[in-house]
């Protein structure tokens, strides 16, 4: 396995480097340390089935980790920025997941469930940051046009950057609307190979399909709002 895994990340990053211009490093390092976090997040969940205060504290780990990368990637926000939006996301949907029973009170599914949401409101937010960003900058003369018609500015700037945060929600929808079909993700794999029926498995993989499409939606949501408003940009 492990020479398998090498030549296919040596190979990946020969062909990122030769005809994509992205240096090969970045391809060792994120692969490097894909490896060291999985088998740490490995020895940390071993240890925290029992304890709720672990758990929290590797879901504000999760969170922190996430709030940093996408501060990274959308170099024009303050990092409460990302924080806010991921958190207006996320938490009101765990809130009706435990709401209705759907979300098991362990610290193992909490962790699970919780972790991907975390991680799809994180890519979410970097996709449509970057495009919004993008797009305000090329399109600056539209925004200016708008302006000189009356617009107010948070409009003017929504009529450019408002159908780029949209995009944002395309992986997420394809991936819904796929599954199954050409894909099979990860939990409903795993809940099979662990034992569980295909229908237990596929309807826990369609709740939290579903879940993760609604947390995209309401970040993606409050992103657009605060960059039109330029709350949190630097100037």
């Amino acid at each position: 396995m492990w020479v398998m895994l090498a030549i296919v990340v040596g190979i990946t990053g020969i062909i990122t480097s030769r005809f994509l211009n992205l240096s090969a490093k970045k391809i060792f390092s994120a692969a490097g340390r894909a490896l060291i976090q999985l088998i740490l997040i490995a020895l940390i969940i071993s240890q925290v089935s029992t304890s709720w205060i672990l758990t929290i504290a590797l879901l504000l780990l999760m969170l922190g980790v996430a709030v940093f990368t996408s501060t990274q990637r959308i170099e024009t926000v303050r990092w409460w920025v990302p924080a806010s939006v991921m958190l207006g996301g996320v938490v009101p949907v765990v809130a009706l997941m435990f709401g209705f029973g759907v979300l098991p009170v362990t610290p193992l599914a909490v962790i699970a469930v919780i972790g991907q949401l975390i991680g799809g409101t994180m890519s979410a937010t970097n996709l449509a940051g970057r495009r919004i960003e993008q797009e305000l900058s090329q399109r600056a003369g539209e925004v200016e046009a708008a302006l000189a018609l009356g617009f107010p500015e948070n409009a003017a700037r929504n009529l450019v950057g408002r159908p780029m945060a949209a995009e944002a929600l395309l992986p997420g929808l394809d991936q819904t609307r796929t599954v199954g079909t050409v894909t099979l993700p990860g939990a409903f794999v795993g809940l099979v190979l662990g034992g569980a029926s295909p229908l237990e498995a596929g309807l826990v993989q369609l709740v939290v399909l579903i879940n993760l499409l609604a947390v995209q939606a309401i970040t993606v949501s409050l992103l657009a709002m605060m960059l039109e408003r330029k709350i949190g940009v630097r100037a």
